[in-house]
């Protein structure tokens, strides 16, 4: 069974660094990509990013430039290094991974960045 956790959410100033973290359980995690989505409250979750099982990754536009993604070697943690925050990045971040057709999602960790 694949269970994802976030951490590492908090309050940040604007222009403020996080690190987010998303630990998964189950071996079957190392063999997929995974990716960071994020969602305010009433609003669609959107795509922040995604890595491959390959290392190979991708970001959306209004974070590029801001945001790594990597993955630790035994690919069972990745995180989400965020750098010079906007306001707008404000959102919970949620981690995920489709395996077999099933979307697995950790539970969230809200990032709020805020004077």
């Amino acid at each position: 069974q694949v269970q994802l956790v976030e951490s590492g959410g908090g309050l940040v100033q604007p222009g403020g660094s996080l690190r987010l973290s998303c630990a998964a359980s189950g071996s079957i995690f190392r063999l997929y990509g995974m990716g960071w989505y994020r969602q305010v409250l009433g609003k669609q979750r959107e795509l922040v990013g995604t890595i491959s099982n390959g290392g190979i990754i991708n970001y959306a536009d209004p974070v590029k430039g801001r945001f790594t993604i990597s993955r630790d070697a035994a690919k069972t943690t990745v995180y989400l290094q965020m750098n010079s925050l906007k306001p707008e990045d404000t959102a919970v971040y949620y981690c995920n991974v489709n395996i077999a057709h099933i979307s697995y999602w950790g539970q969230g960790t809200q990032v709020i960045v805020s004077s």
